[in-house]
């Protein structure tokens, strides 16, 4: 998917989060979105997903050079973030169905498939409410990596994983995210460090 922003703008109330958004995302390329902390990395991701329009210009998506309505352009995308929460009442073998419904599994990936990816092969029955954070942040991360979508959105990817976690995810980024648009929010560069293209906000804060 191929993203286009022209004159990009977000306001809350009287203060400008970023103006003068001008940049283009390539389809099958990876990018960093940096900048400290309240600088606008969240928003920016809001908005390329479609989720929150821009106060000012333009974002026009496209896919095979068609253009993709706003209103449908979660179809195309899968997306991480600290701020989308799971649905907790499930258990995980509901959670998988679940997400299948709307968004199905790369290549030939199974539910079984899943879990050993996840390593929560004892877990399937367990509601979602009482995994760890680290296992909550793994399935946000399993259920948006494993998705078969051209494009890809990640916030704060690392966030409550520990060590071997942060590894688990970059072999994640290695056997799944080829030939995808790549998006990630992050100050932590081990989450970004194979990304060819850096954006940073704090160059939008005028």
């Amino acid at each position: 998917m191929k993203i286009e922003l022209a004159g990009v703008g977000k306001r809350y109330k009287m203060e400008w989060i970023m103006r003068g958004v001008a940049l283009t995302i390539h389809p099958a390329q990876r990018y960093a979105i940096t900048g400290p902390n309240g600088s606008g990395k969240s928003t920016l991701m809001k908005m390329l997903s479609g989720h929150l329009t821009p106060s000012k210009g333009k974002i026009q998506f496209t896919l095979n050079d068609k253009p993709v309505p706003v209103s449908e352009v979660y179809q195309h995308l899968a997306y991480a973030a600290p701020y989308i929460e799971l649905i907790e009442e499930l258990t995980l073998i509901e959670a998988l169905d679940f997400h299948q419904r709307f968004k199905p599994f790369q290549g030939q990936l199974q539910s079984d498939d899943i879990y050993r990816i996840l390593g929560f092969k004892k877990a399937r029955r367990k509601p979602i409410r009482n995994f760890s954070s680290g296992m909550k942040q793994r399935l946000k991360l399993a259920l948006a990596i494993l998705s078969d979508t051209p494009y890809l959105l990640l916030d704060e990817p690392t966030t409550n994983l520990d060590t071997e976690g942060v590894q688990w995810y970059r072999q994640l980024i290695e056997q799944y995210t080829a030939g995808r648009t790549l998006v990630i929010a992050s100050n932590v560069e081990v989450d970004f460090d194979f990304c060819e293209y850096h954006i940073d906000i704090p160059q939008y804060k005028h």
